[in-house]
């Protein structure tokens, strides 16, 4: 059995780490709705808007943090969150 691809998350504000590891899948919110990343997604960057962010991590389990917005970056399997700017 292959190994799963997983994508590298990073969330944090000017004075804290939410979350900072791999994910099999991230989830939020943006102007157009809710979306999901997975591993390979194309290059982007959104604002997001007031949600519950979820990731789900390679033991399965899921990581849940509400937020009230804050800027996201994907570049090669690497998800990057800007919160409270």
């Amino acid at each position: 059995m292959r190994p799963t691809k997983t994508i590298g998350v990073k969330i944090y504000s000017p004075s804290k780490v939410y979350f900072d590891g791999q994910a099999l899948t991230f989830s939020a919110v943006n102007d157009t709705g809710p979306f999901d990343i997975l591993p390979r997604h194309k290059n982007f960057m959104s604002l997001l808007r007031p949600c519950n962010i979820r990731i789900r991590k390679p033991d399965n389990l899921e990581f849940v943090l509400p937020i009230s917005r804050g800027v996201l970056h994907v570049k090669q399997d690497k998800v990057t969150v800007f919160l409270d700017i």
